[in-house]
């Protein structure tokens, strides 16, 4: 068994720095963290806690990419990684910054593990885009999620009129063209800041997290985690005071507090019975640099996720 007891004590080591939008899964004996960048850099653990850098999904950028949205330069947003049909399915988001010009790509791979003769990622192009316009919503943050019967379903947004689901065809990992709904999952009144979905089902209840507020601005961050929850992964999803969050509802997870400034955009980590939170924040004795955190995530009595560390 993996000594993963003191991820919450001492903390992320290694190839931390820079790591923003993180998503990890276990690989056999070891755990693959995937985050925003150029050609969306991996990372490898054996443990949580020791990290080092594992080469990019793509050597060469999709071309599609950049014919697809104006101002692309290579910098691929919030990768998602998930398990279904055979297949490793990586969802990204393509975009430029308070643009609601954004496309959601897939990559499908049948390994993560690159010693292997079938590593190797293969592109099916876009999955979802929004337009300037003509939608409300912006096609960034992808976050796969499998229902009780084993359907993904995908849900995304940023801003402007909040988080969004759509049905996922388990084949292809493309949308669904029975169910073409567009699902609203959380807003906040005025415009203000939520995004970064991550959803899981636990204890008879799918759980959506989100981040409130703003990132990227360093030690000036507000971004803080946010969850709600529901008995359908379509929602509606309510706080723990029964606020609902397509109504602005949401209750805390994690905030900043000392160093550590804008903690966001979660992803979470079900490992041997445990869940773990996993987030970047940006570091105030770094001069501001976003940073890797995983932390031991528990459940309350009455079933709601806390951040252990962050509750002592």
């Amino acid at each position: 068994m993996l000594a993963l007891a003191a991820v919450s004590v001492m903390g992320q080591t290694g190839e931390i720095r820079g790591v923003h939008d993180p998503c990890v899964m276990r690989i056999g004996d070891r755990f693959v963290l995937f985050a925003t960048g150029r050609g969306i850099p991996m990372r490898v653990s054996p443990d949580l806690k020791e990290w080092t850098l594992a080469g990019r999904v793509f050597e060469e950028i999709p071309e599609w990419c950049a014919r697809e949205v104006p101002g692309f330069r290579g910098w691929i947003w919030a990768p998602d990684i998930s398990f279904f049909n055979g297949r490793y399915h990586l969802y990204y988001s393509v975009s430029t910054f308070g643009k609601n010009r954004s496309c959601i790509g897939l990559a499908v791979n049948r390994t993560l593990d690159p010693a292997s003769r079938e590593y190797r990622w293969e592109d099916r192009g876009k999955v979802v885009e929004s337009q300037p316009g003509r939608d409300d919503w912006n096609a960034i943050d992808p976050a796969l999620a499998l229902d009780e019967s084993g359907e993904p379903w995908l849900a995304f947004g940023s801003f402007w009129s909040g988080i969004k689901m759509r049905r996922i065809e388990k084949a292809s990992g493309l949308v669904s063209d029975v169910d073409t709904r567009l699902y609203a999952l959380a807003s906040r009144p005025g415009g203000a800041g939520v995004e970064a979905p991550f959803l899981i089902r636990h204890g008879g209840w799918h759980y959506l997290f989100v981040s409130f507020d703003v990132c990227c601005r360093g030690v000036d961050s507000t971004y803080r985690i946010m969850v709600g929850r529901s008995r359908k992964i379509t929602g509606p999803y309510v706080d723990r005071d029964g606020r609902l969050m397509l109504e602005g509802g949401g209750t805390e997870v994690l905030s900043g507090r000392g160093a550590m400034r804008g903690p966001g955009h979660n992803a979470v980590l079900e490992h041997e019975n445990r869940f773990w939170l996993v987030h970047h924040f940006y570091d105030a004795d770094d001069r501001g640099r976003s940073r890797l955190r995983i932390a031991p995530l528990r459940w309350t009595t009455d079933g709601w996720p806390e951040d252990e560390a962050a509750t002592r």
